[in-house]
């Protein structure tokens, strides 16, 4: 039976509507608004607060705690230094990924370890022989994501302090209506943003000083549905969607090297041994992978042309669509589209899918399936560079 998270108290009034997902055993808006539209225009546009607490949250600490970020990630831990913050993913032995997330380097040196599925076990399985703590703050640390334009003018008014040299991907220590909370300039919307990690006992206290401030700022509450919509635009992946946890996968195609799923430039292989580092090597000696995770963008004039052939109006989902469909070539099957859906800023639509490595240049010609009515068509899509959307400010 799913929960509500620390900030129940304050969303649920909001959800007038009730529309709650199950996220992690948690109730997870998909949206406070009669519509995610509204939602998804105060990321870009103004500033949204996302209640992201269902994430696990791991404290890894003690003296071999760098020791064990590096057995476990792709990345070299010994270059992740107090106030950085890496995005990563983890392999099994055999260089397939068991989730992807982000390792915080905390000010006392121990490092807070997310992900978007449980990970204490393999945590402690890869800690044999080493001298670490491995604590699940799932349910004690609270988290906020505050997204958009205006989300750092606001951030300071609410901490009063300057942001100014919290750089991307980076994190700090603040307080917030007389808490203690942790900020890092990380976000899953490709936009301006930061995350707010919070003691879950004073959560409340920094939703009302967040919502109290930024209302000066037009400041509003997103769900997962404008999330979704935001991460899609800016090619980010997601778990059991865009790629198959390897301890989920149920056959080998539902196995994803990094360099499958666009995680190849996090992958190093000159620093310490780590967990799927040896299948990683032979994977690139052997020529990398035969598929690719890319872009695309369906032509709209292709999806008004079947809805025409029907004798009705042209129509998308404005939800993005994360069930698989077909990806063609000369009315030939060669690979599927993960997430689709219809960018409201580019006026687009727009697709994640996993095509033959042939098909990975920019530029390249394939087909996407779509159904009209029951009847199957196909739809031109071009593979287009990932993200989609690029805005400077997330680097800011």
């Amino acid at each position: 039976m799913s929960v509500g998270t620390a900030f129940h108290p304050r969303t649920a009034p909001l959800n007038r509507k009730m529309q709650w997902r199950e996220w992690s055993g948690y109730f997870a808006s998909s949206t406070y608004a009669d519509f995610h539209d509204i939602e998804y225009n105060a990321i870009r546009e103004a500033a949204a607060l996302i209640d992201v607490s269902p994430l696990y949250k791991y404290r890894v600490s003690g003296p071999d705690a760098m020791r064990l970020v590096d057995r476990v990630i792709t990345r070299d831990a010994t270059k992740l230094t107090e106030g950085r913050v890496y995005y990563t993913p983890w392999c099994d032995e055999h260089g397939k990924i068991v989730d992807d997330g982000t390792v915080h380097r905390l000010d006392d040196g121990s490092y807070r370890w997310t992900a978007a599925d449980p990970q204490y076990r393999w945590l402690r399985m890869n800690a044999a022989g080493l001298d670490v703590n491995v604590t699940d703050e799932s349910e004690s640390v609270a988290a906020l994501a505050l997204q958009g334009p205006f989300s750092r003018d606001l951030l300071e008014a609410a901490a009063e302090t300057s942001l100014a040299d919290l750089r991307y991907f980076r994190r700090r220590a603040a307080t917030i209506a007389g808490v203690d909370v942790d900020v890092s300039r990380t976000g899953y919307t490709g936009d301006l943003g930061y995350e707010i990690w919070i003691p879950a006992d004073s959560a409340v206290a920094v939703w009302d000083r967040l919502m109290d401030v930024g209302a000066a700022w037009a400041l509003r509450p997103a769900g997962m549905m404008a999330l979704d919509v935001t991460r899609l635009e800016a090619g980010l992946i997601l778990l059991e969607v865009d790629y198959t946890s390897a301890r989920h996968a149920m056959n080998p195609e539902q196995n994803y090297s990094p360099f499958e799923v666009g995680l190849g430039r996090l992958v190093s292989f000159d620093k310490a041994d780590y967990v799927g580092r040896r299948a990683l090597a032979t994977e690139q000696q052997q020529g990398g992978p035969r598929r690719r995770l890319v872009g695309l963008t369906l032509d709209w004039y292709g999806i008004e042309g079947l809805y025409d052939a029907r004798g009705i109006p042209p129509a998308i989902s404005p939800s993005v669509d994360r069930s698989p469909r077909p990806v063609l070539e000369g009315g030939r099957q060669v690979g599927k589209v993960t997430s689709l859906g219809w960018s409201p800023i580019l006026k687009q639509a727009i697709a994640l899918a996993s095509v033959p490595v042939r098909h990975e240049p920019v530029g390249s010609q394939l087909e996407v399936e779509w159904t009209v009515e029951g009847r199957r068509g196909r739809v031109p899509a071009v593979v287009t560079a990932l993200p989609f959307l690029d805005l400077e400010r997330r680097r800011s």
